[in-house]
């Protein structure tokens, strides 16, 4: 489960469907990169943490919800997964390889 840090859920990392299809990186400064498929920042916007509550407002000024229950993150009609961290395409390429 997400941690809980000043009466917030710790949101910030990688999350991603079952499918691995789309890709939410949630940024400590509350920025969010959405991939899908191979189409990289398919959404980019700035996101708000309230409790276990997500507020989103994208770059072009579309508004959506989501709520971690249990640690997982059901964004809108998405269920998202936290990656561990460490993990992923972000990580492979700070190892180097």
């Amino acid at each position: 489960m997400a941690a809980i840090e000043d009466g917030h859920v710790d949101v910030v990392g990688m999350w991603v469907t079952e499918d691995g299809h789309i890709r939410q990186e949630l940024l400590p400064d509350g920025r969010y990169d959405e991939a899908r498929g191979e189409r990289t920042s398919a959404y980019t916007g700035r996101y708000t943490v309230t409790g276990s509550h997500l507020d989103y407002v994208d770059d072009t000024g579309f508004t959506a919800t989501g709520d971690i229950r249990d640690g997982v993150l059901y964004h809108e009609h998405l269920v998202l997964y936290r990656e561990p961290r460490g993990s992923g395409p972000t990580a492979e390429a700070d190892s180097g390889r």
